[in-house]
């Protein structure tokens, strides 16, 4: 299984849009991943139709174990972030909907 990485998708971004400098993919990429980052971090839930879902999951403190001594540990309560993913992704990743091609904003 391969992995794409954050300078993979924006080189890809730069591909699919030839009007598009490598810089500025580079940039709106960060700046949409630094929205995501915030918007999660300030307790709010993100919704990208046809994609998935972003929200935080609560995990109470619990008395975890250190695997090296097996003392008890406890651990504290946390927010962790949680993905689902949409029904056309899931169908798509399944094999079950036809991939789109990529399209240029320009061609309307």
């Amino acid at each position: 299984m391969k992995t794409m990485t954050k300078s993979e998708l924006i080189v890809r971004l730069a591909e699919r849009n030839q009007r598009l400098v490598a810089r500025d993919a580079d940039e709106a990429v960060k700046a949409i991943l630094d929205a995501m980052g915030a918007a999660l971090a300030s307790g709010n839930r993100i919704e990208i139709r046809g994609f998935g879902s972003f929200a935080l999951n609560y995990r109470p403190p619990r008395v975890g174990r250190n695997p090296k001594s097996g003392e008890r540990v406890p651990v504290p309560a946390k927010h962790v972030p949680h993905f689902k993913a949409g029904k056309e992704l899931r169908e798509r990743v399944d094999g079950q909907a036809p991939i789109p091609p990529p399209t240029d904003p320009g061609d309307g």
